[in-house]
């Protein structure tokens, strides 16, 4: 399987099935980070979705897999660097302010700086066209924000502080794109880099949580948090791997923009789950943003 991978990389069957991993990774991204603001804490359900993660992913990193090389294992080490500073700023920004504000603000800030260090570091170009697409799509999704903004109720303090620490995630968004799509192409086999990636970097928040857990308790209860957990392990998996796939078999850019339709689908969680509120103005804003994504894979 490993093999056939590379094998179509920078073909038109690669790019077609670079497509569909980016969007379906987007749908299972908008899932992750609800889970991450729903009925539990933050930090504890990152903790079981990274410890479920480990759990997950130890047999096929070590008896299903070849095992990575030095490089490789150089490269995730600085992978598990990366992705720690993501998760601390994911779990500030939704301690302090609503799930739709903080989301697209987080998602809404990195596609730009991933398309421009994208064209960098492996030579990808965008047409005049996908660059519109782009600031569409981010456009969109920062107006989202705001528009979300103008009816949070919470303490203005809290949110300024909740936003600082979205847009912080939204840079490391860019970063770990980046460097992740630079990391699974070092190595021979794309699901060598997979697993030991879930394994390597999850090792982190189950012992934040744990702590917690200690300290103040796990409100919602452990059953609740270990089950919703184990989900998010399987989603992360979906989401994370998706991507990573869709960017060792095309274009970085185009793989981390049409993720960000994530945006959409957090709304419409949002809305339909979570219980808040989503309005025309709302609704328009959503279509920009995927139209943003139609004009980036149309314009190449």
């Amino acid at each position: 399987m490993g093999d056939w991978l590379v094998s179509i990389a920078g073909t038109p069957q690669g790019a077609q099935l670079a497509t569909g991993l980016a969007l379906m990774s987007a749908l299972a991204h908008a899932v992750f980070g609800a889970l991450q603001k729903g009925r539990h804490d933050p930090w504890l359900m990152r903790g079981s979705i990274d410890g479920w993660l480990v759990v997950m992913s130890a047999p096929v990193a070590f008896f299903l897999v070849p095992w990575p090389n030095a490089q490789t294992f150089a490269i995730l080490g600085g992978a598990l660097f990366i992705h720690f500073g993501y998760k601390m700023t994911v779990a500030l920004a939704y301690e302090r302010a609503a799930y739709t504000v903080v989301y697209p603000v987080i998602r809404g800030t990195g596609p730009l700086v991933t398309v421009l260090a994208a064209s960098i570091l492996f030579g990808e170009h965008f047409t005049p066209l996908q660059w519109l697409g782009v600031a569409c799509l981010s456009g969109g999704m920062l107006l989202l924000a705001l528009r979300n903004l103008g009816e949070e109720t919470l303490d203005p303090r809290g949110l300024r502080i909740g936003l600082i620490w979205a847009v912080l995630g939204g840079m490391l968004v860019a970063f770990y794109t980046v460097y992740d799509a630079w990391g699974i192409r070092q190595s021979a086999n794309p699901f060598t880099f997979l697993a030991w990636f879930f394994f390597i970097t999850a090792l982190d928040f189950p012992v934040i949580a744990w702590v917690r857990i200690r300290r103040f308790g796990a409100p919602g209860g452990i059953g609740s948090l270990i089950a919703r957990g184990a989900a998010g392990a399987v989603i992360a998996w979906i989401s994370f791997g998706g991507v990573m796939v869709a960017t060792r078999l095309d274009k970085v850019g185009e793989a981390a923009v049409l993720r960000e339709t994530s945006t959409v689908f957090a709304a419409l969680i949002g809305w339909f789950i979570l219980g808040e509120k989503v309005g025309p103005r709302r609704l328009v804003l959503m279509a920009m943003i995927a139209l943003g994504a139609v004009i980036v894979e149309m314009g190449g």
